[in-house]
């Protein structure tokens, strides 16, 4: 959000099927966006549809790139309003940035642990049909070796 905020661009206005092509995000979702208070409505034609100009257009791609990063839409709301108000530093976003790496440090640990228990419970599968799976008996919630909670 450089020099101006994710607010301030201009250009022509598409339809919400267009903007949708352009930014890769869903007619649904976008107007769910607009629902929720992330994107601000855009103006309308005289015929009553939307028109989405670059600023809504830029504003959707950063949404639709933050959630592919995983950031949540708490934390999305937060990074456009400190961009929108012209007021973030880099200090402001590294804190919300810095919780978020948290969380994915948090989840990549729990894939670990269920890449172990998994990898070792096909190790103890014999592949041959036997009354007992030490696969189907992990699964099983009364197992003392059943699969890892997440934390």
């Amino acid at each position: 959000m450089h020099d101006a905020a994710i607010t301030d661009a201009r250009g022509d206005a598409s339809p919400i099927g267009e903007a949708s092509r352009r930014t890769g995000v869903h007619i649904e979702t976008i107007r769910y966006y607009e629902k929720i208070g992330l994107l601000p409505p855009p103006p309308r034609t005289s015929g009553g549809r939307r028109a989405y100009g670059a600023a809504q257009m830029r504003r959707l791609a950063f949404i639709r790139r933050a959630r592919e990063l995983g950031f949540s839409l708490k934390e999305i709301r937060a990074l456009l309003g400190l961009g929108d108000r012209g007021v973030a530093t880099c200090a402001d976003v590294c804190a919300i940035t810095e919780r978020h790496l948290e969380s994915i440090r948090a989840k990549i640990a729990d894939l670990q642990k269920l890449e172990s228990f998994l990898m070792r419970n096909m190790r103890d599968c014999s592949g041959e049909a036997v009354p007992e799976c030490a696969i189907l008996d992990a699964l099983d919630p009364s197992s003392a070796d059943s699969i890892p909670k997440h934390s």
